[in-house]
């Protein structure tokens, strides 16, 4: 039988300089026992995703100091780390864990802190996630990895500025409604254009922001949910990884990702599933033309046809599939190893409906989650009773 989700929780996505990643942890943690009579003793073990501990904290060895620190320290505890993919990473290992009968009820979590550094810090911490030969020793930088990539797809298939802005729009606009949302301020597409230049053709408002935050899910098995009599209805249907070539150069195009699109197919398939299925969904929104890729990569539109989502409105709460109704990574924020949780926070909400921006009839949902420019991804599919 499919894992169950017990309960799910999550902080405040924003800068919180006067909280440490294992202060934001055990708050996540409260609130998702709090959720459930489950307790640090019903664990079998607790994941931690967590990309930057050590060089923005000086802290490693995060599985073990946070199990701890949540009151399981006996449990069987790792850090899982696979850049901005580390969360998704974290959740799909807690659901193989749960399949395979090696435990019942596996705590899968993200933290991250990031404000304490100043913004050069951050930005040397992030380029670790990017190829240190290739990329970083050149002067590249991940806003100008993702310029390039939305350079050459506004050349290869006529998008406009205006069209990655849309994205921006829709999404900033959907955080408004969500209280764990990093920004509340509507965005018109002058607010984006106008806003300040970060690397041809991206500006500011096509970029997600710095964040601090943590998220946790319980993850258990369909026996462990009904001997604890726990009333659940969002189950794990599929999973899919993949990766792909680290540094942009090595890769074949840089207006696909085909890690992406590996990920979904593997996870459409073991869910039984196809894009016409899903009902909503959570990609991994870095920068604007990041959600263009992913929804091309996912199978909901042809290649160069991505744009059209936001333009039209086909990805908007009202939209034929709604899309980062959370706000996504550019209106809700990133705090980097804690997004692939997060998503799964919000879609089980949308599940059992109690969203803030709620979907109606949502039966099948779908989170993306993204390592770098597209050298790790997975694709998770939740559904309901």
């Amino acid at each position: 039988m499919p894992p169950k989700i017990a309960s799910v929780a999550s902080t405040k996505y924003d800068e919180h300089p006067d909280s440490s990643s294992r202060e934001l942890f055990v708050e996540a943690a409260i609130d998702a026992f709090a959720e459930t009579d489950l307790g640090p003793s019903d664990l079998d073990a607790v994941y931690v995703g967590n990309f930057m501990g050590d060089l923005i904290e000086d802290q490693g060895h995060m599985g073990a100091l946070l199990a701890d620190h949540v009151g399981a320290r006996e449990a069987a505890s790792i850090r899982i780390e696979s850049a901005c993919a580390s969360g998704g990473a974290t959740f799909r290992q807690a659901v193989h864990a749960v399949e395979s009968g090696a435990a019942d009820a596996v705590l899968a979590g993200g933290v991250e802190q990031m404000s304490i550094a100043n913004i050069e810090h951050v930005t040397d911490a992030l380029a670790n996630a990017a190829d240190d030969v290739y990329e970083n020793e050149q002067g590249l930088t991940f806003p100008g990895i993702y310029a390039l990539m939305a350079r050459r797809y506004m050349h290869e298939f006529g998008a406009r500025k205006e069209d990655l802005a849309a994205v921006s729009v829709k999404n900033h606009n959907n955080a408004v409604e969500n209280p764990l949302a990093q920004f509340q301020k509507k965005l018109t597409v002058d607010d984006v254009l106008t806003s300040k230049p970060i690397a041809t053709p991206l500006v500011l408002y096509d970029a997600c922001p710095v964040s601090d935050g943590a998220s946790v899910v319980i993850v258990v098995s369909e026996a462990f949910a009904a001997e604890h009599s726990l009333d659940t209805s969002a189950r794990v249907l599929g999973t899919g990884q993949s990766s792909d070539a680290v540094a942009l150069q090595d890769r074949a195009t840089i207006t696909r990702t085909p890690a992406a699109e590996r990920a979904a197919e593997e996870a459409y398939d073991e869910a039984d599933t196809a894009p016409e299925d899903i009902d909503v969904v959570e990609v991994h929104d870095c920068f604007t033309i990041a959600e263009i890729l992913a929804l091309e990569a996912l199978g909901f539109y042809d290649r160069g046809e991505g744009t059209r989502g936001a333009v039209d409105g086909e990805t908007a709460l009202d939209g034929k599939l709604p899309v980062n109704t959370s706000g996504g990574l550019l209106g809700k924020g990133h705090p980097v190893g804690v997004t692939g949780i997060g998503q799964i926070v919000e879609l089980t909400k949308q599940i059992d409906g109690r969203h803030p921006n709620q979907v109606e009839g949502v039966n099948a949902a779908l989170a993306h989650n993204v390592g770098g420019s597209g050298a790790s991804t997975t694709v998770t599919i939740l559904g309901g009773e």
